[in-house]
C-alpha cells in the first residue's frame, strides 16, 4: 500500500511539473508573439509624435529666417556685458515664454532665453541663458502666448533695460521683432489598455496587460 501511494504521487508529481512547463512555455511563446509587435507599436509611440510635430510646423510654415537664421547673432550674455556695441544689430534668439505686458503701443514678451537647435526651435532639454524682451508693434492676445510656450524671433536689438526680478536689478536687451515663430506643443505619447483577462501561470499576475 505504501509503495502504491509513493507511486502514485510520484505520477501525480510528474504531471503537475508537466502541466507547469507546458504553461510555461506557452508563456514565453506568448511573451515573443506579445512583445515582438510591442516594440514595433513602442517605436511607433515614440515616432509618430515627432512626425506629427515635424509635419505640423512644416505645415504651419516656419519662416525661412527662423529656420535658417541669419549671418551672424551676437549672444544674450554678450548683448547684456555690452549694449552700446550691439544696439541696432539684427539677433535671432528664442526661448520659453515668461510673461505677456500690453502696452498702451506695443506688446512685451519676455522671454526665458534657451539655446537653438539647427532648425531654430529652443531646446528644451538645457537650463535657461538668460532673459530678455520682445517687443510687438500694436496689440497681442496674452491667450495666444501661453505660458512656457516656445517662441523664437528674429528682430532688431533697440536696447538694454534694467529691470526688477524680484529685488535685483537686470539687464533686459529689448528686440523688436521683425518675424517670429510660436512652436506648436508636443503631443504626449499615447497609451492603450490591452484585451483582457487572458491566461497568466502566476496568480494575480497578468503580463502585457499594458502597453503602447
Amino acid at each position: 500500500m505504501k509503495w502504491t501511494c509513493i507511486a502514485r504521487y510520484a505520477k501525480v508529481s510528474a504531471l503537475r511539473q508537466f502541466i507547469l512547463k507546458k504553461r510555461m512555455s506557452d508563456t514565453a511563446e506568448f511573451f515573443d508573439a506579445r512583445f515582438s509587435g510591442h516594440h514595433h507599436r513602442l517605436v511607433i509611440s515614440l515616432l509618430l509624435p515627432v512626425m506629427l510635430v515635424w509635419l505640423a510646423g512644416c505645415a504651419s510654415g516656419v519662416p525661412v529666417v527662423i529656420r535658417d537664421g541669419i549671418a551672424t547673432s551676437p549672444g544674450l550674455a554678450e548683448v547684456q556685458a555690452q549694449p552700446a556695441q550691439y544696439l541696432g544689430q539684427r539677433v535671432r534668439w528664442g526661448g520659453s515664454i515668461l510673461k505677456v505686458r500690453n502696452r498702451s503701443e506695443t506688446t512685451e514678451i519676455e522671454v526665458l532665453a534657451k539655446p537653438l537647435d539647427r532648425f531654430g526651435e529652443p531646446n528644451t532639454e538645457v537650463g535657461g541663458i538668460g532673459r530678455f524682451i520682445v517687443e510687438f508693434a500694436g496689440f497681442k492676445d496674452p491667450s495666444d502666448y501661453p505660458l512656457d510656450r516656445l517662441l523664437t524671433v528674429v528682430g532688431t536689438i533697440t536696447k538694454v533695460e534694467v529691470r526688477p526680478v524680484g529685488d535685483f536689478p537686470y539687464n533686459y536687451p529689448v528686440v523688436a521683432s521683425e518675424t517670429q515663430h510660436l512652436w506648436p506643443e508636443p503631443i504626449p505619447p499615447q497609451f492603450y489598455l490591452a484585451p483582457y483577462p487572458f491566461f497568466s501561470p502566476w496568480p494575480g499576475f497578468a503580463p502585457g496587460s499594458w502597453y503602447w
